[in-house]
């Protein structure tokens, strides 16, 4: 953290299952203070995944929910931890074929801005419409909880036109990557599904991802958003 500045990496990384080279490439090129990991490796050893994912960025694993996870560089401290997961509804695909997706949630943990406290907050929304509206609304009460400004980033598994961004914007949130162009996929970006909402009180942008092409497109399906937030 430089100037009162927090830098912050919110990123699907595909469970830790594309290139994991090219991956700690274009996470240590962002330098983030503090990581939102959607997708984070899970099943057996995820603790020790996750750790052992966390060191190859140069960073710490601190708090997880579901497959959202929480990583800080060295001199950052998470306080106050809220972590929460949700069952998700039976999504029918093809052929009638029905199956239920994996428990969702959120993790969240305060940190310090200059002299402030921020509360940032990861998500990642399910594929059912409305199963993500459900979700949100848990996340949204939880991020009030904190009783501070915060930022809520993650995969929302939704384009902008969605009832989920509607929600969001109601909340009195502010759209950073509203011209931040898309973020998925990686090989073909084309879709803006994944989000960095802030509290009012706040100041933030999107900062351009200093990585290659090559990088971004073996690392994970996703895109990163490098965020910078200021009191």
């Amino acid at each position: 953290m430089s100037d009162g500045a927090l830098r912050v990496l919110s990123y699907n990384v595909h469970r830790w299952g594309d290139d994991r080279t090219a991956l700690a490439r274009v996470v240590r090129a962002c330098a983030p203070d503090v990581m939102l990991v959607q997708e984070a490796p899970t099943w057996f050893g995820t603790r020790r995944k996750r750790r052992a994912m966390a060191a190859t960025f140069g960073m710490r694993y601190v708090a997880a929910a579901a497959r959202n996870a929480i990583l800080v560089a060295d001199g950052i401290e998470l306080g106050d931890p809220l972590r929460w997961r949700v069952w998700r509804p039976f999504v029918r695909r093809r052929l009638n074929f029905v199956a239920t997706q994996l428990p969702g949630g959120a993790v969240g943990g305060q940190v310090l801005v200059g002299t402030t406290t921020v509360a940032v907050v990861c998500c990642h929304l399910g594929l059912h419409i409305l199963g993500r509206q459900r979700e949100l609304e848990q996340i949204l009460k939880r991020c009030r909880a904190f009783g501070t400004p915060y930022l809520l980033a993650g995969d929302l598994n939704e384009e902008p036109d969605g009832p989920v961004w509607k929600r969001l914007a109601e909340e009195g949130l502010t759209d950073l990557g509203a011209d931040a162009g898309p973020t998925f996929s990686s090989t073909n970006p084309h879709k803006r599904i994944d989000g960095a909402h802030l509290s009012p009180t706040l100041q933030g942008r999107i900062l351009p991802t200093p990585a290659s092409a090559e990088d971004l497109a073996a690392a994970s399906d996703h895109l990163p958003m490098l965020i910078e937030i200021r009191v």
